[in-house]
């Protein structure tokens, strides 16, 4: 253990006037200093689950017998001085990864500290990715983490070389990047039918729907370089474009306005096992809730949704984890169903990661 003292300057809060200025009051702080461990190391004798209730936000155990100490600086506590994720190192080691179809070992840098910072590494990121957003993705943030993050979803783009059509009975191919995270997910999915308003912020579901010219079903494919990305959570899955990795449309769905919450059941078979049955009931809300919440965040972002765009709504029937080698088959009742066959990305390089995750993050 070793001891180490920092000094802080904090602004006094003054008002302002033609003869005044902000001063700065030094402050000594003594900090407690631990050896840091690898991210997802685990303290003596503690499980997997003690590793996750008790990881703090930069990836880093500590005991559970002995909580974390606040400065005693009002308003700023260590985690405020340590916690400073760097969007654009972030953005460009996601992006080399994916481009590279290469697992990282660990999430590449401090971890995001809210939703906003996860959003800003997302947006460096799309402004590195040398395609199109031609859609976005919306994933359900579990009912105990939404008071924390202050929102109960959470988006991603897709991009036009990720986005494919389901033809006829012939299997799709799914590229996964060995060592890192790959799912489908049966999906209900919205195409824009004319812009949305830039300054349109707030959004009803029938709000949406009148935007809307086609319901389609479809099948997300989850994927990213980083394995634990799920189990480190909503702020994480906004860093790395919303752990998508394509989108597949299958048909329309007809006479979908008459019931734009109803839709065809859905289920997901891997290598021929049932893994999980939905329907659009299973997405709170249903899926127009999941457009209305696109809408609004996308244009607070910057990036309202322009005609011809997809919106798809959620994982109806759960997260399904498939590796190089398994096949998928995702049936919505008459409408038919999508196969697909997984195999490793060509040309992928492997730096590690691992498949001991969980599906508290729907992708």
């Amino acid at each position: 253990m070793s001891f180490a003292c920092a000094t802080l300057f904090l602004v006094s809060a003054t008002t302002p006037d033609a003869d005044s200025r902000a001063k700065l009051t030094p402050v000594t702080l003594s900090l407690t200093l631990r050896p840091k461990q690898p991210i997802g190391a685990r303290p003596n004798g503690a499980t997997a689950a003690d590793a996750r209730e008790h990881s703090d936000d930069t990836g880093f155990c500590f005991q559970p017998s002995r909580p974390r100490r606040s400065c005693r600086v009002p308003g700023v506590t260590l985690e405020t001085v340590h916690r400073s994720c760097d969007p654009a190192s972030v953005a460009r080691a996601f992006v080399d990864a994916r481009l590279a179809s290469r697992a990282l070992p660990g999430f590449p840098g401090v971890l995001p500290a809210d939703l906003a910072s996860g959003y800003l590494c997302q947006d460096a990121a799309i402004r590195l990715w040398p395609d199109t957003i031609v859609g976005w993705k919306v994933g359900r943030i579990p009912a105990e983490q939404q008071a924390e993050l202050g929102a109960d979803r959470v988006i991603g783009p897709v991009f036009a070389k990720n986005l494919s059509l389901a033809h006829g009975d012939a299997p799709g191919v799914l590229d996964l990047i060995p060592g890192g995270f790959a799912a489908v997910e049966a999906e209900y999915i919205f195409r824009m039918g004319r812009d949305a308003p830039a300054d349109k912020t707030d959004w009803t579901a029938l709000d949406a729907l009148d935007f809307v010219d086609a319901e389609l079903v479809g099948v997300e494919f989850a994927g990213s370089p980083l394995a634990t990305i799920n189990d480190l959570g909503p702020r994480v899955v906004a860093a790395d474009f919303g752990n998508n990795a394509g989108l597949i449309l299958g048909p329309e769905i007809p006479g979908w306005r008459a019931d734009p919450f109803g839709g065809p059941p859905c289920e997901v078979f891997i290598d021929g096992v049932s893994a999980g049955v939905g329907s659009p009931a299973s997405i709170p809300g249903g899926p127009p809730a999941s457009l209305a919440f696109l809408l609004g965040l996308a244009a607070r972002r910057g990036y309202p949704l322009k005609r011809g765009q997809l919106v798809t709504t959620g994982a109806a029937s759960g997260i399904h984890d498939i590796e190089a080698g398994q096949t998928a088959r995702v049936t919505f009742g008459e409408l038919g169903e999508l196969r697909f066959a997984a195999r490793t990305a060509p040309g992928a390089g492997d730096m590690g990661g691992n498949r001991d995750h969980d599906r508290s993050t729907s992708g």
